[in-house]
């Protein structure tokens, strides 16, 4: 599964693209070191594969490796730091 990650500005998602469909995860960079992942969506074909996962899974890899802290107020990614205790290091409280 390769999941891009597209940034401009304040803003930026991470993004799973299977033939016309796309799944997504966005942010808002709300400082050098806090990402706040407000949307998460995954169309209806992907549901059950584990795209959402991954998506959200991407921005805990990138924010490991860059110093960064997430807040998840999507409700979807919320839930995801809640069944992944192991994301606590860059969960921001």
């Amino acid at each position: 599964m390769t999941i891009t990650h597209e940034h401009s500005g304040s803003k930026g998602r991470y993004v799973y693209r299977a033939g016309a469909q796309e799944a997504e995860m966005t942010y808002s960079q709300a400082s050098e070191t806090l990402w706040i992942i407000d949307h998460t969506e995954v169309p209806d074909a992907f549901r059950g594969q584990g795209v959402g996962v991954k998506l959200v899974e991407a921005a805990v890899i990138a924010a490991r490796a860059e110093g960064r802290k997430l807040l998840p107020l999507c409700p979807f990614a919320a839930a995801q730091f809640r069944r992944h205790p192991d994301w606590a290091d860059v969960l921001n409280r």
